[in-house]
């Protein structure tokens, strides 16, 4: 079987077509936008960019947990998980427009007001040495050269590995995934807090870092999972994946989803438990405006209603029923992103401009272009790894 597994089909090139297509005509959309206001076209942009950029790190965060952990669940999906890291390069050129639009998105980049409140002055000139547009870019380069290095050996060496099927490769992956995981959750948490949560300097929470990744995570297992499954009704994967394959992948989703709902439960019960001025009106925008609806909705559709359906044995088992979760999942990854950003740009009103639904589309599209190009590029399984065959052998269960 493993033979035969040396490209993903044909299919993958209209979907190429259209997904490209559809970005750019949806960019096109949002940079005539911008001639009539360019500072939401800036906003709208950074929450469509973490977005899909949180997608990509969740997959380079999934693929090292997988060279550590091992089992077969990771070995059916790494070559998704890679292809998805591989758009890192992509990521980068696309963060030039938030770094073009720093002094349109945030406060601290911008002169202070001569009426600004005092709180305000005095947290922004606490943090000028951090919050600072040079020390702000210079971070951002950092962290992509932090995250594309290790996407690039990742990938070098599991392409090695499928020409040599060296056992000593495997060994090289997991003693990079072991480090590479710590850097991950450092970068990912100081970028959480350059690029969101320095939306208001007065606000902090020691919560937010772990709580992004979290996200991060369940937002590239839904992806996977989606992927999967379309891909499973052709050759050479419908041959290849199984019902305990998605049954797998199913539990892992329902483990992150477990994750986020306890880091973001965590964020809320200290910050309300300790009752403090700085940290609480960040709450109290999305808690006692109109976006307390958004918030319940988040609680219904992106925790109770998936955790209670991923509960059950079979609907993990069927991927027509597990990819609607998925899907669910994604798009309200998307409104939870909107949710924790929006309040700071309309000072706590509640307002949804029609960019902030475009944009991710554009962007969503030239993405995921690129990453079916970066699927075609190598076999769909990796077919050097000593494990595989165990990993694709007919199970019971």
């Amino acid at each position: 079987m493993i033979e035969i597994i040396d490209k993903a089909p044909p299919e993958v090139d209209q979907f190429q077509r259209r997904a490209l297509m559809v970005g750019v005509v949806a960019s096109a959309v949002c940079v005539l936008g911008a001639i009539f206001n360019l500072d939401q076209f800036f906003r709208s942009y950074l929450v469509a960019y973490v977005f899909w950029l949180g997608i990509t790190l969740g997959c380079l965060a999934i693929l090292m947990l997988q060279h550590m952990s091992g089992g077969a669940w990771g070995l059916v999906i790494r070559r998704l998980l890679e292809s998805a890291t591989r758009t890192l390069p992509l990521l980068a050129l696309m963060f030039l427009p938030v770094a073009f639009g720093v002094r349109s998105v945030y406060i601290w980049a911008q002169p202070v007001a001569a009426d600004a409140p005092e709180a305000l002055k005095q947290a922004l000139a606490h943090k000028a040495p951090y919050l600072n547009v040079p020390f702000f870019l210079a971070r951002a380069v950092f962290y992509f050269a932090v995250w594309n290095l290790m996407a690039y050996f990742l990938n070098k060496w599991s392409l090695e590995q499928d020409r040599t099927g060296h056992r000593p490769l495997t060994t090289r992956l997991q003693a990079l995934s072991g480090p590479g995981l710590v850097l991950y959750g450092l970068t990912v948490t100081f970028a959480s807090i350059d690029w969101m949560m320095s939306l208001e300097p007065q606000w902090f929470s020691t919560m937010y870092g772990v709580l992004i990744m979290g996200g991060q995570a369940l937002s590239a297992m839904a992806f996977i999972i989606a992927v999967v499954v379309v891909l499973s009704q052709y050759k050479p994967l419908s041959e290849v994946i199984k019902p305990r394959h998605l049954h797998d992948l199913g539990k892992l989703m329902l483990a992150f989803l477990m994750l986020w709902a306890y880091f973001s439960f965590s964020q809320f019960l200290i910050i309300w438990a300790g009752n403090l001025p700085e940290e609480i009106p960040w709450y109290v925008r999305r808690l006692q405006t109109p976006w307390k609806w958004v918030g319940l909705a988040l609680v219904v559709l992106q925790f109770a209603l998936p955790f209670v359906l991923l509960l059950s044995r079979d609907l993990k088992r069927n991927a027509r029923r597990l990819v609607v979760v998925a899907t669910a999942v994604i798009v309200m990854r998307l409104v939870d992103l909107i949710w924790m950003t929006g309040p700071e740009f309309h000072e706590g009103a509640f307002r949804i401009h029609w960019m902030d639904v475009i944009m991710p589309i554009g962007l969503g599209g030239l993405w995921l272009a690129y990453f079916a190009h970066q699927l075609k590029a190598r076999p769909l399984l990796p077919i050097g790894d000593p494990f595989l065959e165990e990993a694709l052998a007919p199970s019971g269960h």
